[in-house]
Order: structure tokens, then C-alpha cells, then sequence
């Protein structure tokens, strides 16, 4: 079952073992309160700031992101992609990254150059071009979906976890949520037109079946010394306390506590 799917005879099995044997689950109930088009971006409701920092939140066709505008960096990103919306092929990949002129910052594509450190998609070109439209990828080049990543994360772990996600994810579990964002330290790099460096980058990425949901959470130091995705894996509680974020709010608060306090005993 390989091609357009991405997915093998030994993963469906497992698949099927995890659902109705595997320890991951937390059970949810029937409602996240999470309603209309929200659904479209995220499972249990928008992250929160707990820093008491101020976030702009941006719609686009395909993703919505959480614009922090002191650090002139998306402090998340949310989509969500489906087996339904699953297209051949993604269009082709737009070359021109663009300011986002909704953003007080405005920071220019040219902040980055010449700075060691590539112009990091939060919500991917590719996955969101291959599940909705030429016009919503070429929105992921908002430098407002953009942060500062070495080229090593970029074209590996964090396109690996990517290309997962856009094809080999929707397939098997017909949708799953993904959050991304960045790790900052307490005294950041900065790069020009006030574009703070994270120190790591975070992941998020939630699948509910029938009630049930499971999750993956991982952190990447900007140089990761592993090329496994599974030695990155953490809980969402980590995650939390790193960045100042609250996930899942709109869940009832046991789940909530339960879903955030698991660390996913694999890589799906």
C-alpha cells in the first residue's frame, strides 16, 4: 500500500494493535469545545499565553498562527491535514517569501540573510499545499509563519517529521492537528529588524479516534546531536513550561492533565 497512501502492510497492523491495546489513549469524551472553523486548525481549542505576552492571532486558508510581535517570530502554528483533502501532488513550491503586512513588525525576508540561519516554515509548504491550494502555500511564505533555523533541523529532522505528517499521517488515521513553534531562551541572538533566535523548536502532533486521543510531542535543539526522531520525543507539560503556552484549554481538565503529563512510548 505504497505510492499516493505512504503506508505499509506492518504499520496498518500496528495501527490497529495501538487502538485498541496501545497505552497511549487518553480518553476525551464526545466534545473538545472546539467549534466551526477553529476545527480547521486546532484540537482542543488555540494555545493561550500564560507569559501574559501578547499574541496576534492570523488566519490563513490553510493554517492560523499566533504572531509574537516583540520577538518577531509565529510563536505557534496550527493545521490540520486529512486523508479527504489528500491531493496527487503539491503544487509547485513558491520561491519569494513575503512580509506580512498584518504584523506590526513586518520583518523582511532579507532579515535573514547572510545570518547562518535558514527561514524555517512553521506550518509547511508542502503539507499544506498538497491538502488545500496554490493560494494557501503560497501563504506559508508569510514571514510571519517563518523563524530562524539552522539548515541541519531544517532539512532534516524537522522535514522528516514534515513528510510525515502530509502523507503517511492522514492516511493512516484519516486526520491529525499539528502545533509548531519555537524555544526561546532567556537571552536570545537577534537578528536584524528584531528577530529573536530560538534556542529549539517544538511539535506537537494529536490523533483522536472515537473519543480517544494520543500524541506526539517533541523538542529539537537548533543542532540535534541524534538523527532518531524518537530521542526528541517529551510531554506537552515540557513543552508548556518552556515557551509560556497553555495547549488543549478547551478540553475538560482531566483529559487535559492526562494528555499533557504523556510521553508517547514511540514514534507512530
Amino acid at each position: 500500500m505504497q505510492g499516493r497512501r505512504d503506508i505499509t502492510a506492518f504499520e496498518v497492523a500496528w495501527d490497529l494493535w495501538q487502538l485498541y491495546y496501545g497505552q497511549d489513549y487518553v480518553a476525551v469524551g464526545g466534545g473538545t469545545a472546539t467549534e466551526g472553523r477553529d476545527l480547521n486548525y486546532f484540537y482542543g481549542g488555540a494555545p493561550k499565553s500564560q507569559a501574559g505576552s501578547p499574541v496576534r492571532r492570523l488566519n490563513n486558508e490553510g493554517y492560523a498562527v499566533g504572531y509574537g510581535e516583540a520577538r518577531g517570530n509565529p510563536l505557534w502554528a496550527a493545521y490540520r491535514v486529512s486523508d479527504d483533502s489528500l491531493g496527487e501532488e503539491a503544487p509547485q513550491r513558491p520561491e519569494k517569501f513575503s512580509v506580512d503586512g498584518r504584523t506590526v513588525a513586518r520583518v523582511a525576508p532579507a532579515a535573514y540573510t547572510g545570518s547562518g540561519y535558514d527561514r524555517g516554515h512553521l506550518a509547511p509548504n508542502y503539507a499544506i499545499g498538497l491538502h488545500y491550494s496554490p493560494r494557501a502555500q503560497e501563504e506559508t511564505f508569510l514571514m510571519s509563519n517563518i523563524i530562524p533555523q539552522r539548515h541541519g533541523l531544517n532539512a532534516g529532522l524537522w522535514k522528516t517529521l514534515e513528510q510525515k505528517i502530509a502523507r503517511n499521517y492522514p492516511a493512516r488515521f484519516g486526520e491529525v492537528w499539528v502545533l509548531a513553534g519555537p524555544i526561546f531562551g532567556p537571552r536570545p541572538a537577534r537578528l536584524k529588524h528584531a528577530v529573536d533566535v530560538p534556542e529549539a523548536c517544538y511539535m506537537i502532533i494529536v490523533d483522536e479516534s472515537a473519543g480517544r486521543v494520543r500524541t506526539l510531542a517533541f523538542i529539537f535543539p537548533q543542532q540535534p546531536p541524534s538523527n532518531s526522531l524518537a530521542d526528541y520525543l517529551t510531554t506537552i507539560d515540557e513543552i508548556e513550561a518552556r515557551t509560556g503556552l497553555d495547549f488543549f484549554s478547551a478540553l475538560p481538565d482531566a483529559a487535559e492533565n492526562a494528555l499533557e503529563a504523556a510521553k508517547a512510548s514511540r514514534v507512530w
